[in-house]
């Protein structure tokens, strides 16, 4: 039942947040995997937030590296 509360809060704040579905992007399965593991620890919703933040930042790295996949190979990271 906490995983269902802290998924739907997520949601919510994704929702409220975000503004867009396409700013979004990431966040919402984050959300889910990061809340399930929040839960089993006893904070369902840091998790859910956390896991939102990991989401996102994962979907906008994998956006820049397909963008840009021929201007960045020249350089050394």
């Amino acid at each position: 039942m906490k995983a269902i509360t802290t998924f739907g809060a997520a949601l919510a704040l994704t929702l409220l947040v975000g503004g867009s579905a396409a700013e979004a992007k990431g966040c919402i399965k984050g959300a889910v995997v990061g809340g399930a593991a929040g839960s089993m620890a006893g904070h369902g919703k840091m998790g859910a937030a956390a896991g939102c933040a990991v989401g996102h930042h994962r979907a906008n790295k994998k956006d820049q590296q397909q963008q840009g996949g021929s201007q960045g190979q020249g350089q050394a990271r």
